[in-house]
């Protein structure tokens, strides 16, 4: 593959990282890098290989917004099918994947940036990390899921504050009202993104799927629905490879092998 905005590369344990390369503009999304993500994540949905992907954005920079010169000529048709295209549907893509997908935030985190971290499913911040939904202060509105992803994961209150007033948000503030998952050092960022790769690895990557799917449907419905849905997998699983090897590995106080049945 051949991108020019993006840093595309796999392991062989099966991680993707996905890195936004334009520290000149720290790493704003404009249409292009959006169409190379769309392309990155299009490829890993084929990829049957792929286990775990980390995204995040070269130098100082995770994302430090929307590049707004694309909005400059947008009349309501086009930004409609830019919202629906390279907007909520490439975000959600993320939320979607069937694997866990890390954000490794690493510095700038600002509207469209921060929209997409809200998709993925943990956010590893370092200290010098800064988040902010800015799109009021040059008269827009988010378009990327914030209105109704960040309420979801912070609450109502502080969702509307940071929208409303255009906050910059630093990282301990985010770690303690739960924006993001983990604060480490700078220094620290990567070797705590392994850590956790290396220990979401040795999960069963089917049991990872469906528990991420149950997860995700309990948050866009209410709690019985949800319930429901659970108990539906969890029998689901007694079906499986996976779950025998699981118990038989603990039982045996071995590692588990697991194969994804």
């Amino acid at each position: 593959m051949d991108f020019n905005t993006i840093l595309y590369s796999k392991s062989v344990e099966g991680v993707v990282k996905i890195t936004i390369n334009r520290p000149d503009v720290r790493n704003v999304l404009n249409t292009q890098v959006r169409r190379e993500i769309k392309q990155a994540i299009e490829t890993v949905q084929k990829d049957d290989s792929v286990r775990l992907l980390i995204f995040t954005g070269i130098d100082k920079s995770f994302i430090a917004g929307a590049d707004i010169n694309d909005f400059l000529t947008m009349n309501p048709v086009m930004a409609d099918e830019f919202v629906q295209t390279l907007g909520q549907n490439l975000y959600a893509a993320f939320e979607q994947l069937k694997f866990p997908v890390i954000a490794m935030i690493n510095g700038y985190c600002f509207g469209a940036g921060m929209e997409l971290a809200l998709c993925c499913d943990m956010r590893i911040a370092s200290t010098n990390a800064k988040f902010g939904q800015l799109e009021l202060n040059v008269g827009l509105l988010p378009g990327g899921g914030a209105t109704q992803r960040l309420p979801r994961l912070i609450g109502p209150g502080r969702a509307k504050e940071m929208i409303f007033t255009g906050r910059i948000v630093d990282a301990e503030e985010a770690g303690r009202i739960g924006l993001v998952d983990k604060v480490v050092a700078p220094e620290k960022l990567e070797a705590e993104v392994e850590q956790i790769t290396k220990s979401i690895l040795s999960k069963s990557p089917l049991l990872l799927h469906m528990a991420k799917k149950a997860i995700n449907r309990g948050i866009y419905t209410d709690l019985a629905a949800g319930l429901d849905y659970e108990r539906a997998i969890f029998g689901t699983v007694f079906a499986t490879e996976d779950k025998v090897e699981g118990i038989k590995a603990f039982l045996e106080k071995r590692p588990a092998k697991f194969k994804g049945k």
